[in-house]
């Protein structure tokens, strides 16, 4: 969004809340704000040349109808000195759109897009619309976390979506609504706890370890023990032998190990933040990161335990 619209934005804001309720000029100002704020929307955008059509029409007019009934409850209170315009706008679209997003229509979705041939546009379209619609349903179930260290139950799970939604983009035509309840999102919620049994399985350390957690990627957070953090950051930062830096994606030589590895665990960024940064896919980060640790993990902890 641009400033100039940002300020058309607010301007809107400031239009209304000096109308009183039931006021028709209130209620065509509120009409022209939705119609702005949905510009911001993740999902339900037509491919070029083309209008909305069958549930993805749907869902945009339902979002736009709550949309309005929300904002005209709300926008009194909003006051553009604690929060900015933009930060304001995602939260009321983020939470319309959760509304909206049962699995009624994320399930019509995923029909509709199998009526159509493999690798066709308007297949990919609909599949895009499926995987975006369910990050922003907030159906993904959370497995148990079992005492883990929060930081490596992020990083796991945030893989194991990651999987999941790759899997529903590639299996979707394995999704049949006879079978048990039903409802997809309990397909979906099933193969991704599967896959986030598979992830923890997978990057287990051997219980031996004298390091302080069962994963190596647990050394990448500053608790229990700074000391350790410390030392694997600055032997993966300054990597005497090259390794870290010359391990990295085909085709994307800038993203390396090391250069993920200190983003992540070092700066905080998300997997969405490194993945804008790099140009790469987060499924494919966040795979190669894995694929990372369990092969520099011997090294790396041997170096660790002879420094700590």
């Amino acid at each position: 969004m641009s400033s100039h619209q940002k300020i058309d934005v607010l301007k809107l804001i400031l239009d209304a809340k000096q109308q009183p309720f039931g006021n028709e000029e209130r209620q065509k100002t509120l009409e022209k704000l939705v119609d702005e704020m949905l510009r911001s929307r993740k999902i339900c955008r037509p491919l070029k040349g083309q209008s909305l059509s069958g549930v993805c029409l749907e869902i945009y007019q339902e979002a736009k109808k709550q949309l309005l009934h929300t904002i005209d409850e709300d926008i009194n209170s909003y006051n553009p000195r604690r929060e900015s315009v933009r930060q304001w706008i995602n939260e009321q679209l983020d939470s319309i759109f959760k509304q909206v997003l049962n699995d009624t229509r994320l399930k019509t979705l995923a029909l509709e897009a199998q009526t159509h041939l493999p690798r066709t546009q308007q297949r990919q379209y609909l599949l895009t619309e499926l995987v975006n619609s369910i990050q922003l349903s907030g159906k993904l179930f959370y497995p148990p976390s079992e005492k883990m260290p929060r930081d490596i139950y992020q990083l796991i799970y945030d893989d194991a979506v990651n999987r999941t939604l790759l899997y529903v983009f590639q299996k979707i035509d394995l999704y049949d609504p006879t079978r048990g309840n039903g409802k997809f999102m309990t397909w979906v919620n099933f193969r991704l706890d599967k896959i986030f049994k598979e992830i923890k399985l997978l990057n287990q350390l051997p219980k031996e370890t004298t390091i302080n957690e069962q994963t190596l990627d647990s050394l990448g957070q500053p608790e229990p023990s700074t000391s350790v953090f410390e030392i694997l950051r600055e032997f993966i930062e300054n990597d005497p032998e090259g390794l870290f830096k010359n391990e990295a994606i085909r085709t994307h030589p800038t993203a390396n190990f090391q250069a993920i590895f200190l983003a992540k665990r070092v700066n905080g960024q998300s997997w969405q933040e490194i993945s804008e940064n790099l140009g790469v896919p987060m499924t494919t980060l966040s795979s190669f990161y894995w694929r990372c640790i369990q092969r520099f993990a011997p090294k790396i902890r041997q170096y660790v335990q002879e420094c700590a």
